[in-house]
């Protein structure tokens, strides 16, 4: 044997796909979003995968955090947050805007920039605006790094429920009725919003739901049994966001149904069913996150039925453009299934439904998260 082959060092072995899960956000869903961030932390094949954890404080401030998925969880009825598991108060991460650089930066005021390397995708579980609405989705496009989940405009779409509505409307998919209430509505004259209101309600019946155009997890919404209650509901939902939503309700079960890109397309996994909570008026942020009232997997539904809100749950991710994964929420009403809306980032909590469907269709968290983000790795950036 030559001396040459025995100077050779050892073959190294291949990098591991570099993973940045990026949560928390300047949205009110931030606490929601870190949880499912702890879920996917604790999910992720190390074995697999490197995994660099970056939260997002509620100030917008991009942090490194401590990988500790058991301190990312729901206790004494409180959600967490990025800041308490910072690694620095004034620290704060980069990442690269040339699509032809990945590597993140991380630095603090008086100290020399830290390389932390490339990252090869970034899974985003951010919830509502700043995050599931497009705006990070931009970034990261402009980045050039690849992505879990839906480009920018199905993100966009995905997150105002007036948009939404008309999409799924001019594919042909039943919604139910609604009103909205844009800002220069309600700034020009209130009186007149307010009719706009009073007169759907003569129209549809009491109660209304009067929630946020553009926020998630049930918060900021508002069931109204009368006329009593509306201002009040009207100024909850604008704390969230100025343009609002006004919904008739439906009679009826709520059906969701997950859908899930493959390397052949998408497929809708076991739907399930939210049974109406008994402590609460109806399926809200506590009755989802705190008191974990449980879903029904699989909903006791026809063998008709079942394919149908499948069919309907793909055509909701087709419509809108959707990549990656969605949870679709219907009511199963006396005239069929009609559409509420989508979530293009659903939670993925030990407790969320999303996870629990796919499980019942025969696919583990560790795998689900597997194939997002191997689907991610399949799509080159750009147009999307």
């Amino acid at each position: 044997m030559s001396t040459e082959n025995l100077s050779q060092s050892p073959e190294q072995p291949p990098r591991k796909p570099r993973v940045a899960v990026v949560f928390g956000g300047r949205s009110s869903e931030h606490g929601i979003s870190v949880v499912t961030a702890g879920a996917v932390l604790k999910a992720i094949d190390r074995t697999k995968y490197d995994v660099l954890p970056i939260g997002i404080t509620q100030d917008g401030r991009w942090a490194l955090t401590a990988d500790e998925p058991e301190r990312m969880a729901i206790t004494e009825r409180r959600t967490p947050n990025v800041a308490e598991l910072a690694e620095s108060r004034e620290g704060g991460v980069v990442l690269p805007v040339d699509p032809g650089n990945r590597e993140v930066v991380y630095s603090e005021p008086g100290s020399v920039p830290k390389a932390l390397g490339e990252v090869d995708v970034v899974f985003p579980v951010l919830h509502g605006p700043y995050g599931e609405d497009g705006t990070l989705q931009g970034l990261l496009e402009l980045s050039g790094v690849p992505y879990v989940g839906s480009g920018v405009l199905a993100s966009a779409v995905g997150q105002d429920k007036d948009y939404m509505k008309r999409v799924f409307t001019s594919f042909g998919l039943k919604v139910g009725p609604y009103v909205v209430i844009r800002p220069r509505e309600w700034q020009q004259d209130e009186s007149a919003a307010r009719k706009k209101i009073v007169d759907f309600a003569g129209e549809h019946g009491w109660p209304l739901f009067v929630k946020p155009a553009r926020a998630g997890s049930s918060i900021g919404i508002t069931k109204v049994d009368d006329l009593s209650g509306l201002d009040e509901a009207i100024a909850e939902a604008q704390r969230h966001d100025p343009k609002i939503l006004v919904e008739a309700a439906l009679r009826g079960r709520e059906i969701e149904c997950g859908v899930l890109e493959f390397e052949d397309g998408p497929r809708a996994s076991v739907p399930s069913e939210i049974p109406s909570p008994e402590t609460h008026a109806y399926y809200d942020f506590e009755a989802k996150y705190i008191d974990s009232t449980p879903g029904i997997v699989p909903a006791p539904l026809t063998p008709e039925e079942t394919a149908d809100v499948q069919k309907l749950a793909v055509d909701a991710f087709e419509a809108a453009s959707c990549e990656g994964l969605v949870r679709a929420d219907f009511f199963l009403t006396d005239d069929g299934f009609v559409i509420n809306e989508i979530n293009t980032m659903p939670g993925m909590t030990p407790i969320s439904m999303y996870p629990q469907m796919w499980q019942a269709a025969g696919i583990s968290y560790p795998e689900l998260v597997d194939l997002l983000v191997q689907a991610a790795l399949r799509r080159s950036t750009g147009l999307r």
